[in-house]
């Protein structure tokens, strides 16, 4: 299974490989990384249907915001599941992101036990 993580902070790439290591070396999952909503929808398009099955992506982000690649996304890939994070756990975002398509929604820190269940629900 492909997921796309999406963050303008690089150092996210990292925390997520430690926090994943064990599921990439079975290689039950493949951990994809873009550093912005754009390049996450150039990945998207370089595979016709797209190899990735679940987007998680920042909220705040310069150019497009996670908002904008949720509706882009839910457009062009409805079959694509997407959780979306953001390091202030608003109702404001919450309720965008929920009411735009979004499968779930965390806040940082990233519960990374709760964030493990969401992705084993999608595998079975």
């Amino acid at each position: 299974m492909r997921i796309l993580v999406v963050d303008d902070e690089k150092d996210v790439e990292l925390l997520f490989r430690q926090k994943f290591r064990k599921e990439v070396k079975s290689k039950s999952l493949e951990l994809v990384f873009a550093f912005s909503g754009q390049e996450a929808l150039d990945i998207l398009q370089r595979s016709n249907p797209p190899k990735v099955v679940y987007i998680f992506s920042d909220i705040n982000m310069p150019g497009m915001t996670g908002l904008e690649l949720l509706e882009e996304v839910k457009k062009r890939y409805p079959e694509i599941k997407i959780s979306m994070i953001s390091a202030y756990g608003d109702s404001d975002n919450y309720n965008k992101a929920i009411n735009s398509g979004a499968k779930e929604f965390f806040t940082k820190p990233i519960d990374f036990v709760s964030l493990k269940e969401e992705i084993k629900g999608l595998i079975n």
